[in-house]
């Protein structure tokens, strides 16, 4: 059974440490693929600087496009809005019912997970794989339960926030990116 790791995010935009992380997570941990699963904009929220769900999904798509066991998914563009994961997860485990699937999150994430929609049922069926984060440190109970595995990934705390702030300020990012999200980005006014 093909296991797949899910990956989820604004990607606004997607930039190196997401693909340092995935890799990581790729060549220490028993996943087949990993998938990033870019979140669409929620319409009862406004975010002027969160691109639109398409420009997203290219990116995440140029960034992955040499990694053969990376891929985009715009799976929750078409699920209703807002998304919730457990939803997703569901959807996703009907449609490939001969996959594996498992959640990839941070240890901020992890923080907060007893308040997401039924946090109880993710835990008790999906692989929870948890990456350090240096702005939080896990919570007493993080890894009680088996499902959940903490991972000794490398800490990079690169942010799209400030991606997106150098890039309005025309400050140089090449070093952040994926070379062709650089170009996809160098040569529109996104962001700025």
């Amino acid at each position: 059974m093909k296991k797949i790791g899910l990956f989820f995010g604004s990607f606004n935009p997607i930039h190196i440490g997401h693909l340092i992380l995935a890799n990581y997570i790729l060549e220490n941990t028993d996943m087949d693929e990993l998938w990033f699963v870019v979140s669409p904009q929620n319409p009862f929220k406004e975010k002027k600087s969160l691109l639109k769900d398409h420009n997203r999904l290219d990116m995440v798509q140029l960034a992955v496009k040499n990694y053969p066991k990376m891929r985009a998914s715009n799976i929750e563009f078409s699920l209703p809005i807002p998304s919730y994961t457990i939803d997703t997860l569901s959807y996703l485990k009907e449609k490939h019912p001969d996959y594996n699937f498992a959640l990839i999150m941070g240890e901020d994430n992890l923080k907060s997970l007893s308040k997401w929609k039924n946090a109880e049922t993710m835990i008790e069926n999906y692989q929870i794989i948890v990456y350090p984060r240096l702005t939080s440190g896990l919570p007493e109970n993080a890894s009680v339960h088996p499902n959940i595995s903490l991972i000794k990934a490398p800490i990079i705390e690169l942010s799209a926030t400030e991606i997106r702030k150098m890039l309005k300020d025309g400050k140089n990012v090449r070093p952040m990116l994926p070379p062709e999200v650089f170009e996809y980005l160098d040569g529109s006014n996104f962001y700025r």
